[in-house]
């Protein structure tokens, strides 16, 4: 298998629902996103995805949550908008988009989500 990570970032603010503690009032996060494709077979130039490609793949997804209240926004109107969920949207979203552009030859392999330079939750399937 080969893997292929693209990097982004967005601006948001948040807050949890069904928490007791600071995170529960509006605040925000100058959030990271990692998103990493994995797949057994390279294109016939060598690549298993242009990088260009997966970023404007990826560009949607985080211009819809980038400077927005997170929890405005479906499906975090109801979906907590914690590092986990978020995590599992990134997945979720972008392997969606993805199946359009390479007919499923390349998925998502996993998807990370910073908060801070040290705080980060992953989803993978």
């Amino acid at each position: 298998m080969y893997e292929v990570t693209v990097e982004a970032g967005f601006s948001s603010g948040h807050y949890l629902r069904d928490y007791h503690g600071k995170c529960e009032n509006p605040h925000g996060h100058n959030y990271r996103v990692l998103v990493t494709l994995a797949g057994a077979e390279l294109e016939p130039n060598g690549l298993l995805l242009d990088f260009k490609i997966l970023k404007d793949v990826l560009k949607p997804v985080v211009n819809y949550l980038d400077h927005q209240m997170i929890n405005e926004l479906e499906p975090f109107t109801t979906v907590n908008p914690s590092a986990e969920n978020l995590a599992k949207y990134f997945f979720d979203e972008t392997n969606s988009r993805l199946a359009d552009v390479t007919g499923g030859r390349v998925c998502v392999k996993s998807s990370t989500i910073f908060e801070t330079n040290t705080s980060q939750a992953t989803y993978y399937e």
